[in-house]
This record gives C-alpha cells, structure tokens and sequence, in this order.
C-alpha cells in the first residue's frame, strides 16, 4: 500500500500528526507512506521510521498559487498513492477547494478525511464535530482507524539525532540542579498566544532563587527571549535563534521542567518528553493542549467566558485574539511558578494535559429557543427574578452572565463569532424583542413574552430594594448613570446603590474598573457600554469580577434617567418601540437595516422543538 498523508501546516500541527503517522506504521509496516509537508516542519519528520518519503511545499494560502498548487497534484500524482489521509480541517472554501484539487488530482482510490459538510471529495471520512471536539491528535488517529490502526493515544515524537544530543550535552552543560527551559515566543500566524516577557522574567526568576534552577532560554531570532533576559534578574543562559530543529529537540529532552505559551516549541517540548506547563489565552487547548500520553503536563489559563476565541466550532475565530487579550493579562507569574512548582515536584501524573473546564453554573435556565444558531432564553420576568434570587442565594461567588438579545444583535452575532460565542455560554439570554417573538412562534417553540433589559433594570431594582441585593450602575455618558441611581431610589428608597461610575470599555481601564466595581460588595453589576461591546466587556472579566450577576443593559440608563424618552405605551404593545426610537434617533436608520436580513434569515431556518 502506497499512503500519502497531507499535514501543511506548521511545527505543531506535524508534532500531533505523528500519533496517526506512527500508528500507520504499525498496522502497515510495509506500506510506503508520503508526508507532504511544509519545508520549515520536515526536519521534524526527517529520518523517522513512520515516514518513508518526504515531500515539501511552501503553503499554499493565495489565489496567485494555483500555478504552484498544479505542480504539487503532479507531484503527489507521481508518489502513486492508493490512499491519501488529509489531517486538516476543511474551514474554509478556499482551502476545501485546495484540499478537493490535491485529493482527486492525486488519482488515489481512498480519499480519507474529516468532513463537516464540505467533504463532498472524500470517499471515507470522519465527521468533523467541530475545533475541540476532540483533540486534534485524536481527530487524526481517528482517521489512521480507517487505514486498520490502532487509535489508542500515543506520545508524539519528533527527530532528534545523536549528534543533535552532544551538541545539547557540550553548548550548555548540565549545572548542578535542576533545568527549567522557557519559550517566550511562538505564534507565528498570530502574536495575540503569547504571554508577557515580563511574567515569563518573573517566574523564572522565582523559579531560579528557590530551587537553584539553572534557567535556559530557546525559541527563534523573532521570540521574545531577549526582552525575558532583561527583565530577569537571575542568570539565564539564552540559545534562542541559535538552534536547528533536531538541537533544539535535544535540549527539550534534558529539561526538568519546560515553560511556554501555546506555540509550535510547546509541542516540541511535548514531543521531547519534557515535563511541561503550557499557557492558553485566546487558543483553543481542547483542540491544541501539549498532547502527553506519558509524561505530565499543566495548562494555567483563566478561562473568561469569551475564551477560547481563535479557531472553535467550525471558524478559525478570532486568529488574533481580542485587542485587549484579558485572558492573558490575567494570568500572573504566581500561577505559573506554582505549576512549574506542582510539575517539579511529582504532583502531575503523566497523561493527557489537565485542561480546566470553563466555570458554570449549576443554576440555570434551562428552556431555550435556537434563534438562527443562537439559543434564546423561554422565561418570562417573573422567572428571570426568581432566578436571580437563587444565584444571590445558592451560588453568590460565581459571576452569571445574562444577555438580552434582539433581532439586531442576532444579526451582528452572525458577523461576530466572539459575539456569538458570548451568547452561546451566557447563563441566561432574555428575549428583548418583538422579531424573536413573531420567529419563535414561526419556529413553533412560542416564548412566553417578550423581556427586556428597559423594563428589566426596574424590576431588578424594585426585587433588589425588597431583598437587600445591591447594584453598581458602569457606564453611559457622563453623568447618567448617577442620574438613572436617583431616579431608581426615588423610587425605590430601599434600594442599595453600590457604586456608579462612567468609565470606558478600553482595554487600559479593564483592571481599575474592575478593582472598583469589587471594592464596592455589589450583588449585581449593570453595565451600559452598548451591544456588543458591554458583553464581550464582561464576558472577558468574568473570572475577576466578584458580582452575582452581571448584565449589559444599553440604552437603560438613558430612558430611567429621561435623558432619551420611552416610547409611548401603545408603541410599546404593539412592538413598535423601535420605530419610535428610530423616529428619536434617524441615525439608527442604518442598523434598522439588519431587521429585514433577520427576517430573511428566520424564513430560512429550519423548523426545530424545544430544547433544554
């Protein structure tokens, strides 16, 4: 059997293609197998056993390289292949388009790959259930069982040679004590993975003066491991840019411990047998974590609600994370000593890397709509207030998100896979809107009535005056919020008020506004920064802020502090507030827009029930 296996990508994706690659050299150990690679990734694969031929081409990313692409058919074509296993995911048209050219232009009788609905090409395949569904060395085996291996999870490898070691052994000689590696860079498609140099400085440092560890930096002319050294205050021995693959590899294999963020050295380090701790920002690590069958391994990561954001369900995602990379910013030189401290001293058993699960509530609403791929809450006010109580009751440490969403979020959620992630684990999302009325009737799943987020606060305010609960009211221009606080006291003189504050949703203010709304005891925080920014604001904060509940409210504060009025109450009946507002506001005209798309889109859905 001739085999060609197709894995264009980079450093880390061929790494956890080689449990597929080995596990075909098992089940056919006298099959010629072809990897078709990138010429940085090879050297990775050179001289392994699993692969008897190499073939190496640039990645094929523009329209302007059909020419190249045309060459590559007929080089695969000429490896004669009876099988060819593509180990990519089919994301996008114009790599499906790619991949489909490559499979049948190579003549192979069995087409092997995953589908998610655009593996039309392949003849025998897996179903692609999405980034992280199953890790992406899983996905891969999975489709090495279609060839007759054995899918159980194996350790990846890489090259490594002997004379790879005593370069290792001779460039920097093993000091008395332990050896903690660190790579500050990786990312190469996107810089948004990596940590801080300066969090990486701090940790060793720690590292060094209390286990006496001798502290080596790696990476490439392009990582951060320069900025590291300067920040340090401990000796450090810095090899970065200085290293091939194989030597590189090799000096992976002596560490005690092997720190880094998600990056192509990362798997490396995984593939060496390096104990290891690895961090996880905007990366998705159900889909990426260190694949460590037998040795150990730990993920620090903060997990905020909008995270992962780069390459889940079936998109790549945010590529580049967010500007304000939260997730990452949490994340302290404390945490990651600590792990190197647990890994270091046995207390990590070996196998697959603990990925820490996003906190939930075990407190929610359960009924929801599924509204264009977006699940719409079935609770009317009376339930909403009942379930705020129970959280304030049962579950007062951990922040519940709640959105209300409209048909015009719905629309941005469409362009907006942050946006629309945000919504999918939010605790609860209220209807606040006539259109997801008239849809959910459409869909024959009818929500009860319409909630909103204007008629909400009150209702909040007026239960929180009565049970004891306390708000904090961010945002708004200047001056509103306290406006819309006297307005709700006068109304409700029980009512406690926590704290106002204008502020901004820039990432710079993130950690101050934070500090205050916690320093205030708040049970609930209102936040009117305007959708979407208000919810991917707290969504990224979530695991620092110390609130019940948090929830954007938008143009709330404005009509309870009359800045902008209501519509009348007949306006409101028949579900014509918007028409009243964009009378106010003509500048809304162009986000009424998504109105006629969203009715469009609905027509189009699919008829489903009710879902829990």
């Amino acid at each position: 059997m001739r085999i060609l296996v197709v894995q264009m990508a980079d450093l880390g994706d061929l790494i956890l293609s080689m449990p597929a690659l080995d596990a075909l050299r098992e089940a056919h150990p006298d099959a010629h197998i072809t990897l078709l690679t990138t010429p940085h990734a090879a050297p990775l694969a050179d001289g392994l056993s699993c692969v008897d031929e190499i073939i190496s081409a640039p990645r094929l990313t523009r329209w302007r390289a059909v020419p190249a692409l045309l060459g590559l058919i007929r080089r695969a074509r000429r490896s004669r292949p009876d099988a060819i296993m593509l180990l990519h995911h089919l994301t996008t048209r114009g790599g499906t388009l790619k991949y489909a050219a490559l499979a049948l232009g190579s003549g192979a009788r069995r087409r092997i790959g995953l589908d998610n609905g655009r593996g039309w090409f392949l003849n025998e395949r897996i179903r692609d259930d999405g980034f992280g569904a199953l890790h992406q060395s899983d996905y891969w085996l999975s489709l090495a069982g279609l060839l007759g291996a054995d899918t159980t999870p194996r350790q990846p490898r890489m090259a490594i040679t002997e004379a790879d070691r005593a370069w290792a052994n001779t460039a920097i000689p093993q000091a008395d004590g332990l050896r903690v590696i660190v790579h500050a860079g990786g990312g190469g498609d996107s810089l948004a993975r990596r940590w801080t140099p300066e969090g990486f400085a701090r940790a060793a440092d720690m590292l060094a003066r209390e286990r006496r560890a001798q502290v080596v930096l790696v990476g490439g002319p392009a990582d951060d491991a320069a900025s590291v050294r300067a920040a340090m205050t401990q000796p450090a021995i810095d090899v970065s840019g200085r290293t091939t693959l194989g030597q590189l590899g090799a000096l992976l294999e002596s560490a005690d411990v092997f720190i880094g963020a998600e990056s192509g050295v990362m798997h490396m380090a995984a593939a060496a047998g390096a104990p290891l701790v690895a961090i996880f920002g905007p990366g998705n690590p159900y889909a990426w974590a260190p694949y460590t069958p037998n040795s150990p391994a730990l993920i620090v990561r903060t997990a905020p609600e909008c995270s992962p954001c780069s390459y889940v369900g079936h998109s790549t995602g945010l590529r580049a994370g967010c500007a304000a990379r939260t997730c990452l910013a949490m994340v302290t030189a404390h945490d990651v000593a600590e792990a190197a401290r647990r890994v270091l001293d046995g207390q990590v058993a070996a196998g697959q890397a603990h990925v820490p699960a996003l906190p939930r509530s075990s407190v929610r609403w359960g009924k929801t709509v599924d509204i264009l791929g977006l699940p719409v809450s079935s609770v009317t006010y009376e339930d909403w207030l009942g379930l705020i109580a129970r959280w304030v009751a049962e579950e007062p440490d951990i922040l519940h998100h709640v959105c209300t969403v409209n048909p015009e979020f719905m629309m941005i959620a469409q362009q907006d896979i942050n946006f629309a992630t945000i919504l999918r684990r939010a605790d609860l999302t209220v209807p606040d809107g006539v259109g997801l009325l008239w849809a959910a009737h459409r869909l024959r799943q009818p929500l009860p009535e319409r909630v909103t987020g204007s008629d909400g606060v009150p209702a909040i305010a007026e239960r929180a005056a009565r049970e004891g609960w306390s708000l904090f009211l961010l945002g708004a221009a200047e001056g509103v919020a306290q406006r819309a606080a006297d307005e709700l006291m006068r109304r409700y003189p029980e009512l406690k008020i926590a704290g106002v504050y204008a502020g901004s949703p820039r990432p710079e203010e993130e950690a101050a506004l934070v500090e205050r709304v916690n320093a205030s005891g708040a049970n609930i925080l209102l936040v009117a920064y305007g959708a979407p920014e208000q919810d991917k604001w707290i969504a990224r904060n979530a695991p620092r802020l110390r609130v019940t509940m948090a929830m954007g409210v938008g143009g709330s504060f404005d009509f309870i502090a009359g800045v902008v009025p209501r519509a009348p109450e007949r306006f409101r009946q028949l579900g014509l507030e918007w028409l009243y507002r964009l009378y106010l506001q003509p500048w809304r005209f162009k986000r009424m827009l998504r109105l006629p798309r969203f009715v469009l889109a609905v027509l189009m859905q699919p008829r489903k029930g009710l879902s829990s």
